[in-house]
C-alpha cells in the first residue's frame, strides 16, 4: 500500500527518478518483536500523516508532526500539526498550522535545553505567490505549551524553497537546515537562521559534483561541523548523473563533498554520527537486490568511516529485499538510524514486509531481524521516518498511513507505536 501523502519530497525524488530513467555482509532473519503496541491513532482533526520522526523528553513524553490534518483549512486534509503525547499515548496538546504560519511539517522537531522546539514546514508562510499559491515554507519555534513563533519565511530564489528537513542548532542558538529546492539553480540550499532571525545561505547546490535536492536535514558534531546528504547528483551533469553525495559544512562555513554514493542510490535519510566519527545512513534505492532491479535495487544501510588524508570509506551494512517477496523490508526513506550501546542499528523501511506496508528492523552481528512487519490495519502502514530509543531499549515511531482507515480512506491517517524488545 503506497502512501498518497509523501507530498513534495516524494514528488521531487520521483521527478528525479523519472528524469534518470532509472554483497550484503549480513544474513537476514525474520522474527516479530516481543511486544508491539499502538500508543495513538490519528483521525484527521488530531493530525493526519505523521511523516517526521519523534522526539522524547526526560519525562517520556513524545513530540512529533503530521503533514496534514488539524483544524487549519488547507485543501481537503488540513495544514498539518505538531503534537505532544504522554508516554502512554494520551494527547496533551496539539498545534494546528493555518497556512500563513506554515503548512506541511514533514520533518522531526529538535528541542533546546529550555524545552522549546524548532522545525520546518515545506510550504506556507507567504501569501504573495512567490513560490506558488502557498508560500515557500517557514522555520518555526514552539514553546513548551505548543505556542508558535514563526522565525523565518522563505522567499523566492536565490533564497531556498521547501525546507522539508530536520534542523540542527548550535550552542549560540543559531539554526541550520536545508531546502530541497530553490536557490540560484532551483536545486536546494543550506541555510543558517541566526538568533536575531536573519537568514544566510551557506551553500547553493548546482546539481553537478556537489549534488542536488538535499532532503534529510543536517546533524552537527561537537566541533560545530554539519553533515548531510543530497538525494541525487554528484556527477558532471545537471542532476542526471550520480546517485547523491554526503557533504560537510565545517565550522567556518566551508562546503565539501565527503563521498559520492556508489553502492546505494538516493540517500534521503538524516545521517547518524557515532563517537568514533563514523556516519550512518540509508538510501532509498540501489544495492544488489534483483527484486527491485528495474529501479536499481531496494535500498541499503551504509556506514562511512573517515580515513587518513580526508578520505572516507563506505561499507554497505545491508542490502534490503534480500528475502523473497522483500519480507525484510524495502526502500528505507528518511531515517535516521539509531544505535544501541552494543552497536546494533535500528530503523524502518517505507515498504516491504509480509504485507508490503513497511517494517521496523534491527541490524547486528547476526544479520537483519525484522522486529515488526506492518499490516496496513490498526497497527499502521508506511513507517516513513526512523525510530527513537529510550534508556530501556524501547523503540518509538510513527506510520504515515493505517490506523483508522476510515480517516482519509482507504489509506488511514497514521499511528504512533512502541516496540518493547
Amino acid at each position: 500500500m503506497q502512501s498518497k501523502k509523501l507530498f513534495s519530497l516524494a514528488k521531487s525524488i520521483f521527478m528525479i527518478f523519472v528524469a534518470l530513467l532509472l554483497a550484503s555482509i549480513f544474513v537476514p532473519t525474520h522474527a516479530q518483536a516481543q511486544t508491539f503496541k499502538v500508543l495513538h491513532t490519528f483521525h484527521g482533526a488530531n493530525g493526519d500523516g505523521p511523516a517526521g520522526g519523534l522526539v522524547r523528553d526526560e519525562a517520556g513524553n513524545l513530540y512529533g508532526t503530521t503533514g496534514a490534518g488539524g483544524t487549519g483549512t488547507c485543501g481537503d486534509h488540513g495544514c498539518g500539526t505538531v503534537f505532544k503525547l504522554s508516554k502512554s499515548g494520551k494527547q496533551l496538546w496539539l498545534h494546528s498550522f493555518n497556512g500563513s504560519n506554515g503548512e506541511g511539517p514533514y520533518a522531526a522537531l529538535i528541542e533546546d535545553a529550555a524545552g522549546n522546539f524548532y522545525g520546518t514546514t515545506a510550504i506556507g508562510g507567504n501569501s504573495n505567490s512567490e513560490c506558488g499559491a502557498f508560500g515557500c515554507g517557514v522555520v518555526f519555534e514552539l514553546n513548551s505549551k505548543g505556542q508558535e513563533t514563526v522565525l523565518y519565511k522563505f522567499k523566492k530564489p536565490p533564497d531556498g524553497d521547501e525546507p522539508e528537513s530536520v534542523l540542527a542548532r548550535d550552542s549560540a542558538g543559531n539554526l541550520y537546515g536545508v531546502t530541497q529546492s530553490g536557490g540560484k539553480h532551483g536545486l536546494g540550499t543550506i541555510f543558517k537562521i541566526e538568533k536575531n532571525g536573519e537568514e544566510k545561505v551557506l551553500h547553493t547546490f548546482t546539481g553537478r559534483s556537489d549534488g542536488c535536492t538535499p532532503v534529510g536535514g543536517l546533524i552537527m558534531d561537537a566541533a560545530g561541523n554539519l553533515y548531510g546528504a543530497t538525494a541525487a547528483g554528484g556527477g558532471s551533469g545537471l542532476c542526471d548523473e550520480g546517485y547523491g553525495v554526503v557533504f560537510e559544512v565545517d565550522a567556518s562555513g566551508s562546503f565539501s563533498v565527503l563521498y559520492k554514493v556508489g553502492h546505494g542510490a538516493y540517500p534521503g535519510s538524516l545521517l547518524m554520527l557515532d563517537d568514533a566519527g563514523n556516519l550512518y545512513g540509508t538510501t532509498l534505492q540501489g544495492g544488489n537486490s534483483s527484486e527491485c532491479e528495474f529501479r536499481g535495487g531496494c535500498g541499503v544501510a551504509f556506514e562511512l568511516s573517515p580515513q587518513a588524508g580526508g578520505k572516507w570509506t563506505e561499507t554497505v551494512l545491508y542490502n534490503f529485499c534480500s528475502l523473497a517477496g522483500c519480507d525484510d523490508g524495502q526502500e528505507p526513506f528518511s531515517g535516521p538510524l539509531v544505535r544501541d550501546s552494543e552497536g546494533n542499528l535500528y530503523g524502518t523501511t517505507t515498504f516491504g514486509g509480509t504485507d508490503d506496508d513497511g517494517v521496523v528492523f534491527k541490524l547486528g552481528n547476526n544479520g537483519e531481524e525484522v522486529l515488526h512487519s506492518f499490516t496496513g490495519g490498526a497497527d499502521g502502514a508506511v513507517p516513513r521516518p526512523g525510530v527513537v530509543m529510550d534508556a530501556s531499549g524501547n523503540l518509538y515511531g510513527v506510520t504515515e498511513n493505517g490506523g483508522d482507515n476510515s480517516c482519509n480512506p482507504p489509506n488511514g491517517c497514521g499511528t504512533v507505536f512502541r516496540i518493547t524488545p
